[in-house]
């Protein structure tokens, strides 16, 4: 018997929770570069470099999930005028 594995789906508590600590580890990272006993620049170049890490995480995660996504479906890529 061949069962094929559907789409895991995440249930909303876990989808909260991932957004909660999400937001309370950027304010918490703000908030010490805020309270951080330094000159103004050395708080705005850690300020971009902590959003800098954040948008490379996104990126990251974002193409594998897509690697992922694209071994799924047995390699196949996706082409946005195939139906044309």
């Amino acid at each position: 018997m061949s069962e094929t594995p559907g789409k895991q789906q995440n249930t909303a508590a876990f989808y909260g929770q991932a957004v909660a600590s999400f937001s309370v580890a950027m304010a918490a990272t703000a908030l010490g570069i805020f309270k951080l006993h330094a000159d103004a620049w050395v708080r705005g170049f850690l300020a971009i470099a902590v959003l800098y890490l954040v948008t490379s995480s996104f990126t990251l995660a974002k193409v594998i999930r897509d690697r992922q996504d694209g071994n799924r479906t047995g390699g196949r890529m996706y082409d946005p005028f195939e139906k044309l």
